[in-house]
């Protein structure tokens, strides 16, 4: 099969990173990506405080998530052709400005600029994910993944429970001029740290390098099979954490910013569990491993539906559902990064596309679901979303 680009592969095969690297790899990873979540827990604050409809407040979340695709096409290729170190610590000074610009925002307009920009710029997440997978082994490959993926969940998970805790104390505002300030002291530690390898001169334009994103996409099965998972979990992750706080802060529950977000850290033990995929996945168990995550995602949603009568029932389903969609993601990940080791900046942007999808189409979804439909609705068609990606696995999973 003809090659979909001229670029220098970049191999680890006989050393793997340590795993203190991984772990600083996993801190900006969480970090960035809890800054597209901070606002899933306070769609109630940002409707007050804006003037938007409840039932249209869905769009801050979805505007940033299509963003955060675009950032997946026109950003996270050029990690196959520019130096990964100097690419992502620009990135996270943009980022800063954006963070600076939400935190600071006057009105609806501009909130949903800022927004945009930390959707298009958190994908920094994903340039260091494809880096680490490059400095790892191949017999490692999938237990660092998952080892730095757990920092991209649990980032999105402790988001709620920072984003809650931070609007009490001191408000809405404060959730992303304390990410602006952290941020900004990680940039100088990552510039220290992180190996300085300086890419070969390539042929390859940028375009040409867009364009090789839709020729993986084109060529690989197991790039084309496992992207439409990712577009049906995190459909099913975003259905349920984007309209979770409206049945939480309405009676008769009334919970507050900081215990709604706490309910993140449940989600957190399920995703740290899941880390574990990806060691399976290094001996061959991929695809049994997604069958019975795929299960469990299914079955999450019947305690979830009994919310409003139990939070044992909810946090319980919570668990179950972040560890089924964390385990399908690790081994998504480390299947596909054993095709084509010289482009997996790109192999990277192309799957996870269709997790941005997926998690906009979720929020959309969700609290328009929940406007007409009540929270049954949303369990309902939560599980509707879990069953198809069981069905989607059943029917795919033997192919090559």
């Amino acid at each position: 099969m003809e090659k979909t680009n001229e670029l220098p592969a970049c191999e680890a095969p006989d050393s793997s990173i340590s795993r203190y690297l991984a772990l600083l790899f996993a801190i900006p990873c969480g970090m960035a990506v809890a800054n597209i979540y901070y606002a899933q827990p306070l769609l109630d604050a940002l409707s007050s405080g804006f003037d938007i409809d409840r039932s249209a407040i869905g769009i801050v979340v979805t505007v940033t998530q299509i963003c955060y695709a675009l950032g997946l096409l026109l950003l996270v290729p050029l990690g196959d052709l520019l130096n990964r170190r100097k690419l992502i610590a620009g990135q996270m000074l943009l980022s800063v400005a954006a963070l600076l610009t939400v935190g600071f925002a006057p009105s609806g307009a501009v909130l949903l600029a800022g927004m945009a920009a930390i959707g298009l710029l958190a994908v920094v997440t994903q340039t260091l994910v494809a880096f680490a997978s490059t400095l790892a082994a191949p017999a490692e490959r999938g237990r660092i993944v998952g080892l730095v993926t757990s920092g991209v969940v649990i980032g999105i998970l402790s988001a709620r429970t920072v984003a809650g805790l931070l609007t009490d104390l001191a408000g809405w505002r404060a959730v992303y001029l304390a990410s602006a300030a952290l941020t900004l002291v990680l940039i100088g530690v990552l510039w220290r740290v992180l190996p300085n390898a300086e890419r070969e001169r390539s042929s390859m334009s940028y375009p040409q390098l867009l364009r090789s994103v839709l020729r993986l996409f084109c060529e690989e099965r197991i790039l084309r099979v496992r992207a439409v998972l990712a577009l049906l979990i995190f459909t099913d992750f975003s259905i349920l954490w984007t309209s979770l706080v409206l049945p939480l802060s309405e009676p008769p529950l009334s919970l507050s910013h900081t215990a709604i977000g706490s309910l993140g850290l449940a989600g957190v033990a399920g995703a740290l569990a899941a880390a574990r995929a990806g060691r399976l996945a290094d001996r061959g168990l991929g695809q049994p491993t997604t069958g019975v995550a795929l299960a469990l995602l299914l079955a999450s949603w019947l305690p979830i539906s009994y919310t409003k009568h139990s939070l044992l029932a909810l946090v319980f389903g919570v668990i179950l559902l972040d560890l089924a969609v964390q385990a399908v993601h690790v081994t998504n990940q480390s299947m596909i990064f054993t095709v084509r080791p010289e482009a997996r900046s790109r192999l990277t942007a192309a799957y996870m596309m269709f997790y941005s999808f997926g998690s906009a189409a979720g929020s959309i979804v969700s609290t328009k679901t929940y406007a007409h439909f009540g929270w049954h609705g949303v369990c309902a068609a939560g599980a509707a979303v879990s069953a198809l990606a069981l069905l989607f696995w059943a029917l795919t999973r033997k192919g090559k």
